[in-house]
């Protein structure tokens, strides 16, 4: 007889998206009329880049060739795609980052599940609350939790709680050691950012405690704040504790067609069962070699294009047009009465439900009342209830409209 992974039967009822994506079908099923506006999940909305397009459209033309086919690609991505972002995302800004250490991939969402093949099962793993919902369900997947509590909380993480009273930025542990962190700034529910001085004192907790920081930098396209640091290996003392994870999907519009990057120094390590220090850098290229065979030749051209002077300008553009429309929500929203948090150096909104709705609840109203989806901050955590993550990942019209109806039936 056949025996699964018990572990996926302690995963929640089903993950967050998928379940706001059945609700809204029902809705629209029994409201075919009803024209509903979705500002639930990070999905962009605009056409790639003309020079992203005219670089894969290329790319298809090289693979009519035998001259300039390619088959399988290096399983670590091209140098080429390699060396731009090293030199563009990473010594531009002051990073000790090798080409060699850049592994392109699928997604970055991906990674952040995978990387848990190389770590052992008896890791402390701490994760801030709320949190995307990735970090928690592949570590319950992996088998490094017990079961759900009512609140949703499994045991064997170690939650850090992000609020309004710590300005959505996680506390580090003065009360017990854990052995790997999820970070993730500009912060995917809440779009918090964190200061170098913070992500300081991570870096040096993680290296006083022998940690590895999972930093999760997705939306770091969208800092405005000069301040604020793009990459935690703008951190000194960084290389020796942190991997980090990045994608051109909020940026350059791949969501569609698939190319992330991880980043693993060399110079990072972890502990064998014997005590002895091993590279992970080795230990995560033997396992993109067994399991992975690479991102499409014609997705990787179209990855570099984003280094040229024309992609460069063209995703700024992108950018500042998501950005336009999270300051559109922001500013509605707040005139409006209702408290906001965030969507200043990240495409997302924090909303605080207005008149004490619970999360699920407001997310309900909202679709029923105003055709509109967002995302219930409760799905994110139990820190999450009582707030909703709206997204500026949409057309100007459709933001602009879904604001007049939110501000029509729920202002304070």
């Amino acid at each position: 007889m056949a025996t699964i992974n018990d572990n996926y039967l302690k995963l929640k009822a089903g993950y967050l998206f998928p379940e706001i994506g059945r609700r809204v079908k029902a809705f629209a099923e029994a409201n075919p009329e009803a024209p509903i506006i979705r500002l639930g999940i990070g999905d962009v909305t605009e056409p790639l880049p003309a020079a992203c397009r005219e670089a894969m459209v290329k790319a298809v033309e090289d693979m009519g060739s035998r001259d300039t086919f390619k088959g399988y690609g290096p399983e670590q991505g091209y140098e080429w795609l390699r060396e731009k972002i090293a030199e563009h995302d990473f010594k531009s800004r002051g990073c000790d980052v090798d080409a060699s250490e850049i592994f392109i991939s699928d997604g970055s969402k991906c990674d952040c599940g995978n990387i848990l093949d190389i770590f052992g099962n008896n890791n402390t793993i701490a994760v801030t609350d709320p949190v995307y919902p990735v970090y928690v369900d592949t570590n319950v997947m992996a088998g490094h939790t017990g079961d759900a509590n009512e609140n949703g909380e499994y045991g064997g993480l170690v939650y850090l709680p992000i609020t309004a009273g710590n300005n959505f930025t996680a506390e580090i542990p003065t009360d017990k050691k854990v052995d790997l962190i999820y970070l993730c700034f500009p912060n995917n529910p809440t779009g918090a950012t964190a200061t170098k001085e913070h992500l300081q004192g991570w870096v040096n907790y993680a290296k006083a405690n022998g940690s590895i920081i999972f930093f999760d930098a997705a939306y770091e396209a969208y800092i405005t704040d000069p301040s604020l640091p793009h990459s935690i290996y703008e951190i000194e003392g960084a290389r020796d504790c942190a991997i980090e994870f990045r994608s051109f999907s909020k940026n350059a519009g791949f969501t569609g067609t698939r190319c992330a990057l991880t980043v693993v120094p060399k110079t990072l390590t972890g502990k064998a069962a014997d005590g002895s220090d091993v590279e992970i850098w080795k230990l995560w290229n033997r396992r993109q070699s067994t399991k992975f065979n690479g991102v499409s030749y014609i997705v990787q051209r179209g990855a570099e294009a984003v280094y040229s002077e024309a992609g460069k300008a063209q995703i700024q553009a992108l950018v500042n047009f998501y950005m336009e429309n999270a300051a559109i929500i922001r500013e509605k929203l707040t005139a409006a009465g209702i408290e906001v948090f965030g969507g200043e150096n990240a495409p997302y909104v924090w909303v605080k439900t207005p008149h004490g709705l619970s999360s699920w609840d407001f997310f309900q109203k909202l679709l029923e009342t105003c055709n509109v989806v967002g995302t219930p901050g409760s799905g994110f955590g139990a820190a999450g209830e009582g707030y909703f993550r709206i997204s500026a990942f949409n057309s100007r019209e459709n933001v602009e409209e879904a604001m007049r109806r939110i501000v029509e039936k729920f202002k304070v």
